[in-house]
This record gives structure tokens, sequence and C-alpha cells, in this order.
């Protein structure tokens, strides 16, 4: 992720000066007319997705030779704020990149539906429904993102502990990371939650470990009840592992990207929730552990009669913006950036868990195995399904619950009235 203070505090004024006001006022669109589109991403600065952009535009050229596109690489943690001026002003970029879920959805009025234009490509990309909202597609998904738990093998057996099976109940899960910190010294996760991330990792990681099969299915299809005490259940769990010392010290003041994960690759934490994506991942990781010594776990069962699942979704993926002026030339760019060739660039130089299921994953060591093969009885993440409203809220009182400033009913019943109220 590129920092770009500098460039971002001036694009903000420029769209401010350009115009305010609702995103009906005046536009003045690039869209293809003048031959050039313009992409909003944080990818296009970073060296591991350089292939992966030269393959997406070299197609995109063979099917447009007279239309430029230029991307503009945006930080990350001013991404959406920017992108937010940008739709109030009613204009900016052609194509822009999102993270499937509620950063999607919050912006879909400022998107084109693009249904009609990715028939083409339904089977062959997985992660569809991170991209849509009542019923029509904003995007095509580029990553399946999803939270594997990860495990370090070989702190498992210099703890005396069979790597080849982790534990798959909750208190056997406990028993091991006490075994773990004794013998080796190292904690049982490794936890980032200075932004308020890690509460989300934590709840879509081991949420399948306490919801019943409809409890889970009822709170992705947006039938959430917050006063079942599972839900209940999740939110003491993230109390109780700070309280029994589970997690890596001073969780509040650590950035989950990338300090929470370095605590990982450095063996000072035997587990940690990461991503299946380009980041905090199995390839990641591989830098310091060899395959062979990184393992994936589901969450442990806490509740009898949970079933265990991949948590995963769309990761991200690219949309349309409205006021583009030819829609079908734009939507070209968005399947070349979601071309087969494309995407197999991704995932070999990024490590990038790609929607493309055509793609042979079989070189990526039992990891990235072990994740895909997952995938068949994965279900979407529990997070994913909730509102950014309600997410950011959900990091706030995370960090309370961690310093004990808040009571865990206290914490549900602010998260359900955000919830309940859209």
């Amino acid at each position: 992720m590129k920092h770009r203070a500098v460039w971002s505090a001036v694009l903000v004024a420029a769209l401010a000066l350009a115009g305010c006001g609702s995103a009906g006022g005046t536009r003045s669109p690039s869209g293809g007319a003048d031959g050039k589109l313009v992409v909003w991403d944080w990818k296009s600065g970073e060296a591991s997705a350089r292939a992966y952009l030269e393959k997406a535009k070299a197609d995109f050229a063979r099917k447009h030779p007279d239309v430029t596109v230029e991307f503009v690489a945006q930080p990350f943690e001013q991404y959406y704020t920017l992108l937010g001026t940008a739709i109030q002003a009613g204009k900016g970029p052609d194509v822009m990149l999102f993270n499937g879920g509620g950063q999607i959805r919050d912006r879909a009025d400022a998107l084109l539906p693009l249904d009609e234009y990715l028939t083409d490509d339904r089977q062959r990309l997985a992660g569809w429904d991170a991209f849509t909202k009542d019923g029509k597609t904003y995007a095509a998904p580029v990553t399946l993102q999803g939270h594997p738990i990860y495990y370090n093998r070989a702190l498992y057996d210099k703890a005396g502990l069979d790597p080849a099976s982790p534990a798959t109940t909750w208190s056997k899960f406990l028993a091991d990371c006490a075994t773990i910190t004794r013998r080796t010294g190292a904690k049982c996760l490794a936890l980032g939650n200075k932004e308020g991330y890690g509460i989300q990792f934590f709840l879509s990681a081991f949420g399948s470990g306490v919801f019943s099969t409809q409890e889970y299915d009822d709170w992705i299809a947006g039938k959430r009840d917050w006063t079942s005490p599972h839900v209940k259940r999740i939110f003491a769990l993230w109390k109780e592992a700070q309280d029994a010392k589970l997690n890596s010290d001073g969780a509040n003041s650590t950035a989950m990207f990338n300090d929470s994960f370095a605590i990982f690759q450095s063996a000072k934490a035997a587990h940690v929730i990461g991503l299946m994506s380009d980041v905090g991942h199995w390839k990641d990781f591989s830098e310091f552990l060899t395959a062979e010594k990184l393992g994936v776990m589901r969450a442990p069962v806490v509740v009898p009669g949970a079933t265990p699942s991949l948590p995963y979704d769309g990761g991200i993926g690219y949309g349309v913006a409205r006021w583009t002026r030819d829609p079908r030339v734009a939507a070209d760019l968005v399947r070349s950036l979601t071309s087969t060739d494309a995407l197999k660039s991704f995932y070999a130089d990024a490590g990038a868990i790609a929607a493309d299921t055509t793609i042979d994953v079989s070189q990526g060591g039992p990891a990235v195995a072990t994740i895909v093969a997952d995938l068949k009885a994965g279900k979407p993440a529990l997070h994913v399904a909730l509102s950014s409203k309600t997410l950011e809220l959900m990091g706030r009182l995370s960090q309370q619950l961690l310093s004990g400033s808040i009571s865990v009913d206290e914490a549900v019943k602010q998260l359900a009235a955000s919830d309940q109220a859209g």
C-alpha cells in the first residue's frame, strides 16, 4: 500500500473546487468518448501487480486499440474517502476497485449494474455475491478473500503437539495454546486491532464454530438475531481470548497490516487469522516459514453441532461509474481485468487466490491446497454481510472490549441498533 498523501490532498481540493453537492450535479466524465478510461485502485503501484495489469491492458488493447487506459494508484488508507469525494462531485474515474461487501454496497447508487456485460464470465469466476445488491451485480471479482486460521507447524513440533492434527474443539484449542506458550514462549494468536480490523477477522474465522448452519445462513441473508446467545458468545470469546492472554501483547496498539503478521512470521505467535489475497497470506508467510511449516486449520467447534467452514467471499473487484460515457467499453476493461491470463499472473506474482476457478494452484504448497479444497464447503464471511458503518462501530467496541471498558452485553446492544438502522 503506497503512501501518496500530497497527491491525495491535491485531488480532494481539486474535486471540491470542481463541484460539490449531490451526485446529480454537473458532470465531466472521462468515459472513453475522448479515447481514454481512468481507473482508480490501490494496487497498480505495487510491483506484485505489474504483470497482472500489463496482461489486462494488452487484452483490452486488442479489443479497443484506440482507447487509452490510465491507472491512478491511490493510498489505501484514504481510498474510500477520496472515492466518496469523487462520487459526491459526480466526476472521477470510469472504473474503480472495491473491496467486496459493505464498501461497494454502500456506493452502489454511483455504479452501473454490469449483469448484461458479464454473462460469459459467470461460470468461470467465483465470489459474485460480495459485489451484488438487490439482485444486481456492480463489480466483477478479481480475487477471493477469506480468513483462514494459519498456524506454525514448527512451533507445534517444538511444543510436542502433532502439527497434522490441530484442535477441532475450543477446549482443545485452549489446551494446545497453553502447551505452546509453556514450552516455546510463543503466544497463541498474533493480533493487530489498532484499526479495529481484528474483530472482523475473528468474527468470520471463529463464527462458524459457534453458529448453527441455519443461524449462519440467516446472518448472511440479513436476518440477524442479535439477541441470540450464540452472537453474544462470539463477542465473549473475543474478550475471553484477551483475558486468557492468548493474544500477542498490545493488540489495540498493533497495526494488523503488517505488524500483526510480522509477529506470526517471526514465530512469536503460533496462529494468526490471515487472508487469502495478496497480503497477510500463504505466499507472504512462506518467505519466513517454508511451505511444509505453514498449516491451515478450520475454526474449532465452540458450540456442539456447529459445522466449521472456511469463510470467504469475493475479495476485490472492479466496477464501473454511472457517469462513464461508454458503459460497454468500460465493462470490457473490467472483463480484461478479470481475464484468465491476467489473473494467472496475479496468482503467480502476488499469491492471490484468484476468482478464476480454472487456474491451477497445485504448485502453491500444502497451505494453498488446503484453502482451495475448503472453498467447496466454504461460506461467505460473517463480517462482510455488515454495513461499513456497523463495521466501524464494531472496531471501536472491540477495542473497548479488549481494554475492559465495555461489557459484552452493551457492545452487542449497540451493534444491534446500528445493524437494524441500516
